[in-house]
């Protein structure tokens, strides 16, 4: 298992998938978005995994200011995140090819029992 967590800032939900990996001993990488710039490749990875929609920040009002908050068409989600990883909705915990986006526990928990 290889366990990455990609935060943008501290929040509820990248503290939570911390905690959870944390307290089973599973090692993790934190990748701290303000100083990983996020890669072409990687943000391929999450798109086919999850979608691009879905790694938009659309909550409070600071992130609807942005207009990636509003876009529909997926090739100008992913140019958008590229130029403004803030706009990418946090925690992202990656483990191979496998991706959540936010706080997601009873999927990381099946990573746990697959050992995937």
């Amino acid at each position: 298992m290889n366990i990455q967590i990609y935060v943008g800032k501290k929040n509820p939900d990248a503290l939570k998938a911390e905690r959870f990996f944390k307290e089973r001993r599973i090692p993790y990488q934190m990748m701290d978005l303000k100083k990983h710039r996020l890669g072409k490749k990687e943000l391929e990875t999450f798109v086919r995994a999850v979608g691009a929609k879905a790694l938009v920040d659309r909550e409070g009002k600071k992130a609807l200011e942005r207009p990636v908050a509003h876009m529909e068409d997926e090739r100008y989600i992913m140019e958008a995140l590229l130029e403004d990883p803030a706009a990418l909705r946090t925690p992202i915990v990656r483990n191979g090819s496998r991706v959540t986006v936010g706080a997601d526990e009873e999927t990381w928990k099946k990573w746990l029992e697959t050992g995937a």
